[in-house]
């Protein structure tokens, strides 16, 4: 039997456990969705990304995926019909204009897994409109870009998740309250082991495919002809090379960096902060070797260590996924550093806190349940989830003057405060040229 449209405004769910008494958290009462409220969710950008978190977002029983958009026919009509097969139902609709989702009255959230250009326009866009926003990483394609969806969450009050998920993962964690609870004394550099800078897109141009709206794929950025690099017609299964080209990505500073440089903030507590300085790499030509330089003169290399390095006056941690190691002096502690699977990550984990964060005067974030949960529950408290838009935001900005340093190889002193240079640089670094009507 067919269900009926649902929506937070109009149907209640019973709690898991009817019989249980239940109780309101302090401060539920002005939150825009309530604990028992369905939560109706649209989704922009339906690549093999954006396929995987509809998935998750619909695994749990109080979302309601309604909408979906994408550019490209197959995969929008795919998305829909993966809802409605869920929901046995025909309620979600899917629409080649993103702008469709986002004015829809009875959508609470939206999720974006856009290319990186797209990404903060249709933030703005939706959190003006009043909307809860997680958004894939990075969050932003340059600076301007990061204090503006900054600026627009602050006034709206809304919730975002940047979909920097290791911050939701154990091992990155523990990494990181190593480092702040001073097991490896004073921090002295750091490092990330990340591709390179972004390049100039030089693709040639072929045939255009019917069922693709490339003008709309395009967007904001520059026109150029249709490759299929750029945007594989259908539900292809890997993660297009867009984010190569800095007219539409970041190369993997931005896309690797928004998840490594992330946890190097973390460990670091420059969370609301960022880097003060840059130092350009020798060779003009390299697209790795640069350096950002944080406060006490903390350099940190592009191009080694594990993932996420850390060296201190007494030791270093490193870290990467499903991987974590601590040194004291030359001497290997415990973790799990390579693909041994001998070796127990959890039990690892276990050791390191057991052993040096028994009594730590730092705890961080836990995102219990995950990360797409955790924005979830972040929407019924209204308190931030783990990767607010802050987090997002300045480690986006990380990455967007790691590249400036590469593209014009020269040194960058900024005003993390301001989010302006301090010295040095042009403005003209800090935003770009948009295309048409789409602008931050």
């Amino acid at each position: 039997m067919k269900s009926r449209p649902l929506s937070r405004r109009r149907f209640l769910e019973a709690t898991a456990v009817a019989s249980a008494p239940f109780i309101l958290p302090s401060g539920i009462l002005s939150a825009k969705v309530k604990p028992n409220d369905k939560i109706s969710v649209g989704f922009i950008g339906m690549g093999i990304q954006n396929r995987g978190l509809q998935n998750r977002f619909m695994a749990d029983s109080n979302v309601v995926a309604v909408a979906v958009s994408d550019c490209d026919t197959t995969r929008r009509n795919s998305a829909r019909d993966r809802a409605n097969k869920r929901y046995q139902n025909k309620d979600c609709k899917a629409y080649n204009d993103y702008r469709e989702v986002i004015n829809r009255k009875d959508i609470d959230a939206v999720c974006i897994a856009t290319p990186d250009h797209w990404h903060a326009i249709q933030t703005v866009e939706a959190v003006n409109s009043g909307k809860d926003v997680y958004c894939e990483k990075p969050l932003t394609h340059n600076v301007h870009e990061s204090v503006q969806v900054m600026k627009a969450v602050a006034k709206k009050k809304a919730i975002l998740q940047t979909g920097s998920m290791q911050r939701s993962s154990r091992e990155f964690r523990v990494a990181c309250e190593l480092v702040r609870n001073g097991v490896i004394g004073k921090v002295k550099s750091m490092a990330v082991n990340i591709g390179n800078a972004g390049i100039p897109c030089d693709l040639p141009t072929e045939k255009e495919e019917p069922g693709l709206d490339w003008n709309r794929w395009i967007g904001p950025g520059p026109m150029r002809g249709y490759n299929s690099v750029l945007s594989p017609r259908g539900n292809h299964g890997h993660f297009p090379n867009w984010r190569s080209y800095k007219e539409y990505g970041g190369g993997m500073v931005c896309d690797w960096g928004a998840h490594m440089i992330d946890i190097l903030h973390w460990g670091l507590g420059v969370d609301d902060s960022g880097p003060v300085a840059t130092i350009p790499a020798e060779n003009p030509k390299a697209l790795k070797g640069a350096q950002l330089v944080y406060d006490g003169n903390i350099p940190m290399m592009h191009g080694t260590g594990m993932g996420s390095s850390f060296y201190g006056s007494e030791g270093r941690v490193e870290c990467h996924r499903g991987r974590i190691g601590l040194w004291l002096g030359d001497k290997f502690i415990a973790g799990r550093t390579g693909g041994d699977r001998n070796v127990n990550l959890s039990k690892e984990l276990d050791k390191l806190e057991s052993e040096f964060l028994k009594d730590a005067k730092v705890k961080l974030y836990r995102s219990n349940g995950g990360h797409i949960p955790d924005f979830l529950n972040s929407m019924r408290t209204r308190k931030k989830p783990c990767t607010h838009e802050i987090i997002g935001a300045r480690t986006s900005i990380a990455c967007h003057l790691l590249n400036q340093t590469y593209y014009n190889h020269t040194a960058i002193k900024w005003n993390p405060k301001k989010n302006t240079f301090a010295a040095g640089g042009d403005p003209a670094w800090l935003t770009r040229d948009y295309r048409g009507e789409f602008k931050v």
